[in-house]
């Protein structure tokens, strides 16, 4: 379960800590502590990072994988699964972390992260503006999808082809990402 320790934190309090192998986010000024993710987890991250490596073969964007910090305020700091950032606006990644919001933020669920990433997350990037935000869901096999449009997300859940609205032209099989090969994690 995560910790929340602590009100008022700040991107500055955020840089005193030292590396514990954990997850640091603030949320609206409350720090939030959460283990590292699993085997599974990760596997997932790992094949939505090889789909999403074509946006940055084609210079599309910049795409990041956990840990990086995302800074949408100097209350509210983020640590996606992944974020691309759109070629054209590159310059909001800084050399300590992204400075705004990417145009596209993945989230995988974890049992520690489900209400948080459903709930606070889904509320902090669309307010941030954060054009696309995938909530992938391994135990219902679904990515659920939402897109920003006149300020506020449409949600679609996806089980078969995902396309990106904030990247036009990129598409992925959904299956497969839940795919754990030969391994048995």
């Amino acid at each position: 379960m995560p910790d929340a320790i602590g009100t008022d934190f700040t991107y500055t309090d955020l840089g005193r800590l030292r590396d514990d192998l954990m997850r640091h986010e603030i949320l609206g000024g409350i720090h939030v502590v959460s283990p590292a993710p699993t085997p599974r987890h990760q596997l997932i991250c790992m094949h939505l990072a090889a789909a999403l490596r074509r946006l940055w073969d084609e210079r599309r964007a910049l795409v990041l994988c956990a840990p990086v910090d995302v800074k949408l305020g100097e209350s509210d700091v983020v640590e996606p699964d992944i974020v691309a950032v759109a070629a054209e606006r590159a310059g909001i990644v800084g050399p300590a972390c992204i400075e705004g919001a990417p145009d596209l933020v993945v989230e995988v669920l974890s049992p520690s992260s489900r209400r948080r990433d459903r709930g606070d997350k889904r509320g902090l990037f669309e307010q941030a503006g954060v054009r696309e935000y995938w909530i992938v869901d391994d135990e219902a096999r679904v990515v659920t999808q939402l897109v920003l449009e006149s300020g506020r997300f449409r949600e679609t859940e996806v089980r078969d082809l995902l396309r990106s609205a904030a990247f036009p032209g990129w598409s992925a099989a959904v299956p497969p990402m839940f795919d754990s090969g030969a391994f048995d994690v």
